[in-house]
């Protein structure tokens, strides 16, 4: 990124110090004084228990030559009056200001990618079909919200031609919000699931807010919607859908799925393609990224050699080796009961292995139903999986159900991760593919990184 501090002063005019500076250049935003920047604008961000305001002198010893500065802070009495300090009202709705000119600056394809379930895979599958046609930049890791979103925006090189956004939303209103900074020509909802219902009521509201994302969609925009679900059939008719599923009705129709050696080979409209992933719902989400590449013009060899590349972000459906040469699946990075039942269910293609273990953690944010979401995932809990571990006061519901329902699969239920994991060493042979899963605050990859393979 390269803005100079005439670009940035037009923007927000009322400034200190920065008229005597005007030719130089920042290259990196920065929201964290501990690291360093080249040619950094400082963005000092107010949170509930911290004040970036605080941390001025430390930007500055890492790199900050100008900084936004709040109008409601005491002005810093250590800075020499050159420099450049922006007066705002919000330094956090400055930086999306700031993103939102830096965007149409340089005028890339906006890609934006929201969804209960499957955001991260589907804009890592929409970056690598892209890739084969495009220079591309993509949201890193999970800044995908009000701030995370614009910083990714801004680290965007000046040669980008596709920005592949990730959105995610605790609540109503932040989905629109990020929608309309980013202006997507393509919009994507990847499905309707349980994430976040404790703030958004039912499945419903999550729809609802989902939906926000086409309140900054460009008026020539395409929106890419799961076909399947029933709450996404009511889009006003001036929008353009794209729906892909496993219907028949929809414009992308996914037939003839199958799952050999790691990989899943399936046809969309008569194309064969291959998507090197476990799991039959990242079928779906391939399909996303095949409606995106042919919406921007792709060829077919084109887009099943971006398929065939795909490269995950850590601690999604991710294959390691385990000790005594057991298989780690290791999806330990976030769940809801959607996205936990379809894991379930990818461990079971695993027929080389004749013992399946699904090790299974607390959900968060589920609401007052959290107990009844938690025991919905054991109708999934069946044959060929030979035995359920769960960890965790909320993922005992789950161990529970399953007791109750009656079963062959052996069922092991401890409240806390230190007690599992010898239990789990001891399981893991030659023969055992194993599941990790959980919510991000359940922290399983405490267990994962225990069960793998030292080198």
């Amino acid at each position: 990124m390269k803005l100079s501090l005439a670009e940035i002063s037009n923007i927000f005019p009322e400034n200190l110090g920065a008229a005597k500076e005007e030719l130089l250049i920042i290259e990196e935003v920065m929201t964290d004084s501990r690291k360093y920047a080249r040619k950094g604008l400082f963005v000092p961000i107010v949170g509930e228990r911290f004040d970036g305001h605080e941390f001025l002198k430390d930007a500055i010893n890492h790199g900050a030559i100008a900084s936004f500065w709040q109008e409601d802070k005491e002005r810093p009495s250590f800075l020499p009056n050159d420099f450049p300090l922006y007066i705002v009202k919000d330094t956090t709705a400055a930086l999306q200001t700031l993103a939102k000119y830096y965007l149409q600056k340089i005028k890339p394809i906006v890609i934006g990618i929201t969804g209960s379930n499957g955001k991260t895979t589907t804009k890592d599958l929409v970056s690598s079909v892209l890739q084969t046609n495009f220079k591309t930049h993509q949201t890193k890791g999970n800044f995908n919200n009000h701030i995370g979103l614009p910083l990714t925006i801004l680290t965007m090189p000046e040669e980008t031609e596709v920005v592949i956004l990730e959105m995610g939303m605790n609540n109503f209103g932040e989905i629109a919000l990020l929608s309309k900074i980013a202006e997507p020509d393509i919009a994507v909802i990847t499905n309707i699931g349980e994430a976040h219902i404790e703030f958004l009521g039912d499945r419903t509201g999550i729809a609802k807010a989902k939906l926000e994302m086409i309140e900054g969609l460009r008026s020539n925009g395409k929106l890419i919607v799961d076909g399947d679900e029933p709450l996404l059939q009511g889009i006003p008719n001036h929008i353009a859908v794209i729906r892909c599923g496993f219907n028949e009705d929809n414009d992308l129709v996914i037939r003839n799925v199958q799952f050999e050696v790691g990989s899943h080979f399936f046809q969309i409209n008569g194309e064969k393609y291959e998507l090197p992933l476990l799991g039959r719902h990242n079928v779906k989400n391939a399909s996303y990224a095949i409606a995106v590449g042919r919406t921007l013009g792709l060829s077919e060899e084109q887009i099943k050699t971006g398929l065939k590349e795909i490269k995950l972000t850590g601690m999604r459906l991710e294959q390691a080796e385990g000790k005594n040469g057991a298989l780690i699946i290791n999806d330990a990075y976030n769940a809801s009961p959607t996205s936990m039942k379809a894991a379930v269910e990818t461990i079971k293609d695993f027929d080389e292995y004749s013992r399946k273990v699904v090790v299974l953690g607390d959900m968060f944010e589920l609401g007052a139903n959290e107990e009844e979401l938690h025991r919905s995932v054991a109708e999934k809990i069946t044959p060929p999986i030979t035995d359920l571990i769960t960890v965790g006061e909320k993922a005992s519901w789950i161990s529970d159900e399953v007791r109750k329902r009656g079963t062959s699969i052996s069922v092991y239920s401890f409240l806390r991760k230190e007690e599992a994991l010898p239990f789990i060493i001891e399981l893991l042979s030659k023969d055992v593919v194993i599941l990790f899963k959980a919510s991000r605050g359940a922290k399983l990859e405490f267990l994962v990184d225990a069960c793998r393979k030292e080198d």
